[in-house]
């Protein structure tokens, strides 16, 4: 850019302005902010500039009348150097599917994401049900519990084949203490989810897993959680006898090799 470019930031217009938008360093870009030209289809061309440094996005901040346009308000929202505090008061103000995107986009700030997804959370209850089946398919890990630990069949579809959908979030939804059979029923015949092993271990503990799951399950747990899982409250009591038979059949496959070596004075036992 040459030296003079600078004094027409204040009076381009047209193609000239766009150039500008474009080719001015972004230190040097505050007279454009006094610009009559600069309507909102113009600065929303120059939002999308990422070098904008905090101090000019301040600035716009200040320029009341260009947050009237919601999407001057989406822009900076989402902009990487907008300030945190003010990009917390610019989400509240987003849209449904917006805050979904914000919340999904890379870069942004864990403690921002989080507010994003909380205020969809709190929106959910008031959502019609093809609305939290598109969120369902395509939300975040967290979102998609919460529409996954709703328990209606269309959205529990939808949610437990989201990608971004992960074992803690399938952990914390089978913790839940009052949680619809579908649920529970879906996650254990899932083909990721019912073979890791914790929620495995989890699926036990929820009374509607049925027994024929409980037995297949039983042999993939190591004794140790057998055991803690075979002490008094953890699970039903009908499911009681199942665990100390699956425990006692494991200590038993042990006994004939401990007892043969007894049998074998040549056997060296002294390990």
């Amino acid at each position: 850019m040459s030296s003079g470019d600078l004094p027409k930031l204040q009076a381009a217009t047209g193609d000239e302005l766009v150039r500008l938008i474009h080719e001015v360093p972004p230190d040097q870009l505050f007279p454009i902010l006094d610009n009559a030209s600069l309507d909102e289809r113009s600065l929303a061309l120059l939002l999308h500039r990422k070098d904008l440094p905090s101090d000019f996005l301040t600035e716009v901040l200040k320029r009341r009348h260009f947050l009237k346009n919601y999407m001057i308000r989406k822009l900076l929202a989402f902009h990487p150097h907008t300030p945190r505090t003010d990009t917390l008061r610019l989400i509240r103000q987003l849209y449904l599917m917006d805050l979904i995107q914000f919340a999904i986009s890379p870069g942004v700030l864990p403690d921002l994401k989080r507010k994003a997804e909380d205020q969809v959370i709190t929106k959910m209850p008031q959502l019609p049900l093809g609305q939290k089946i598109t969120l369902a398919r395509r939300s975040p890990a967290r979102i998609a519990g919460a529409l996954l630990a709703e328990g209606q069949p269309m959205i529990v579809k939808a949610a437990i084949s989201n990608p971004n959908l992960n074992e803690a979030q399938v952990l914390r939804v089978l913790a839940k203490e009052k949680l619809a059979p579908i649920v529970v029923q879906t996650i254990a015949q899932h083909d990721k989810w019912s073979h890791m092993y914790n929620v495995r271990i989890a699926l036990l503990r929820q009374p509607s897993t049925t027994l024929a799951t409980v037995l297949l399950f039983l042999p993939e747990l190591t004794v140790s959680d057998l055991q803690a899982l075979a002490a008094p409250g953890i699970l039903p009591e009908n499911l009681g006898h199942y665990l100390q038979a699956e425990i006692h059949r494991r200590l038993q496959k042990h006994k004939p090799q401990a007892d043969g070596n007894a049998d074998n004075p040549g056997t060296n036992t002294s390990k």
